[in-house]
């Protein structure tokens, strides 16, 4: 096998340019040409992975399917190119001392002194370099996180200096940076753009490509302007203006000639290009006008003043693929679980016009009777309903207080003394809790889960026995299963030892499922989750009656 190449993305200015959403585009532009290719996250952190990190603090953290706790990013890239994610895509500042530091005490570095340079830009390249070879990719496509003008960005900076050196054939850069429009001036300005690459340059890095991030797409003498400050040819200089939808940019991108300019560049034959299916998605995107109403009721939204909306970030993806399945514009309501608890007569106004609610994932006792409130409103008003692992769990703790009559009923994650813990902590948790043991410890990761026949879910999925991702560390308890089925609420997805309950329906009713897992990180653009599906042609029928 040849050597694979590789495309080093970095960011200026800002952060949140959308480098990710990029990174997956031009991904998606080179597999449409019958490359493969594969995507790799690095993140500046020394935290070992994005587990013990905030919703708030950093957006949604994404499970693979072994079980990392990744950055959202890789979201993004299973979405675009269906790759399925693995602990070798994301890589962290802390990963790599962890690793410099073991090999040191192993005295793998045969006595030397261990220095900061080179030998942690070379961690760095063994990393890349053993994820491209495992992933079998032809080309390789690194996104580092943050901006070039950070400290901690450095030494990545200087793992690809290096690669470039000694690659020249097989490496190059790519850049994406700020263009603004101040408003008193009404005019694109490049010198972020000038600026950053500079930065870029005094790592010793020369980018072959500067993308230009703005509202507006760039017109021939900004393009012209930066082709001359920053030394790279004008076809070589590329408007990423916002879209409707992240899904149109790879179009955007093509217009340009991006992917046939970048195989160039890495001196690969261009083969024929196939992106029909991704442009027939476009057209329905930008065409279907119906619309269907769907609330979200979280808590991971508060970022100061501002509202983040990425700690959702596939959930808010798997309902616009679903939507799209079903021929319908989905509109999203992000609703506050404690909005409920500070005011109960706001419940009914915010859920009666919705046409399905979902409860997604999360921790902790904040917000849970806001969650709590609106399960109830939507499992007696018929309302389309799913529940996303702490969603099902909440579902469960709805049902047993409102239709078992167990009042007191709760999880031992918000309160370890309760006497009815229909929700309780997985065995194999309580120690690595005691130890303070949490980065890395939930049950992660991929797990079997077979369906019973003719559910809701059996039917969705089409098939017998499925696999989900999963991550948590409570359970539902099977000493109230019979009760609650008994009472209509059906357990209808288990482990295939038949010990952990997976996913709960409840009967005589349009659409209520609770699932134990995450199927928002398996829903892609092309291929909508099936449960999603499910509760989107529920919602569509309600919206229409």
């Amino acid at each position: 096998m040849q050597t694979a190449k590789y495309i080093f993305v970095t960011g200026g200015v800002i952060s949140s340019l959308g480098k990710g959403v990029l990174v997956s585009s031009l991904a998606k532009l080179i597999q449409a040409r019958g490359y493969a290719v594969t995507c790799i996250k690095c993140d500046m952190y020394v935290n070992i992975d994005a587990g013990t990190m905030r919703p708030t603090e950093h957006g949604e953290v994404f499970v693979g399917e072994d079980g990392i706790e990744a950055d959202q990013d890789l979201g993004n890239y299973e979405r675009f190119i269906s790759q399925r994610s693995t602990a070798m895509h994301y890589i962290t500042t802390g990963q790599i001392y962890r690793e410099v530091i073991r090999r040191e005490r192993n005295l793998e570095y045969n006595g030397e002194d261990v220095e900061v340079v080179p030998h942690v830009p070379e961690e760095i390249i063994r990393r890349i370099t053993l994820a491209g070879s495992k992933s079998k990719a032809e080309v390789v496509l690194v996104e580092f996180g943050g901006t070039v003008g950070e400290y901690q960005t450095v030494l990545f900076l200087e793992a690809d200096r290096m690669m470039k050196r000694s690659e020249p054939e097989n490496v190059i850069n790519i850049h994406i940076s700020y263009l603004p429009i101040p408003q008193s001036v009404g005019e694109m300005k490049t010198k972020p753009v000038q600026y950053s690459v500079r930065t870029l340059n005094a790592a010793g890095i020369q980018p072959e490509f500067v993308v230009g991030r703005s509202e507006k797409p760039m017109d021939k003498k900004r393009k012209d302007k930066i082709s001359d400050f920053c030394s790279v040819p004008v076809a070589h200089v590329i408007s990423n203006p916002d879209v409707k939808s992240i899904y149109e940019l790879p179009l955007v991108l093509d217009e340009q000639q991006f992917g046939e300019n970048v195989l160039k560049a890495l001196k690969l034959p261009l083969r024929t290009k196939n992106i029909a299916q991704w442009k027939a998605l476009v057209a329905k995107i930008q065409t279907v006008k119906k619309t269907v109403a769907v609330g979200i009721v979280g808590k991971y939204y508060a970022s100061g003043e501002f509202s983040l909306e990425d700690a959702y970030i596939s959930v808010r993806e798997a309902i616009k693929h679903a939507a799209w399945a079903v021929d319908r514009d989905p509109v999203i309501a992000w609703i506050d679980a404690e909005e409920f608890e500070k005011k109960k007569s706001s419940l009914e106004m915010r859920l009666k016009n919705l046409s399905a609610v979902i409860i997604p994932g999360g921790f902790g006792g904040r917000g849970v009777e806001g969650k709590i409130a609106a399960i109830q409103y939507a499992r007696e008003h018929g309302i389309p309903f799913l529940g996303l692992c702490y969603g099902m769990q909440l579902a469960v703790i709805e049902f047993a207080r409102n239709v078992l009559g167990i009042a007191d009923a709760e999880s031992e994650e918000f309160n370890a003394q309760t006497k009815n813990p229909v929700i309780h902590i997985m065995r194999e948790q309580i120690q690595k809790l005691q130890k303070k043991k949490y980065g890395a410890s939930m049950r992660l990761g991929a797990y079997p889960c077979v369906l019973k026949n003719n559910s809701l879910a059996q039917k969705a999925y089409g098939v017998k026995r499925i696999s989900e991702r999963h991550r948590h560390r409570y359970e539902f308890n099977n000493i109230y299963r019979e009760r609650c089925e008994n009472a209509g609420l059906i357990v209808v997805g288990v482990s295939p030892d038949n010990t952990l309950v997976e996913i709960v329906e409840l009967k005589k009713h349009p659409f209520f499922v609770g699932v134990q897992f995450h199927p928002e990180f398996l829903s892609r653009p092309l291929q909508a989750h099936p449960l999603f599906v499910g509760l989107l042609q529920a919602a569509k029928v309600r919206s229409t009656t």
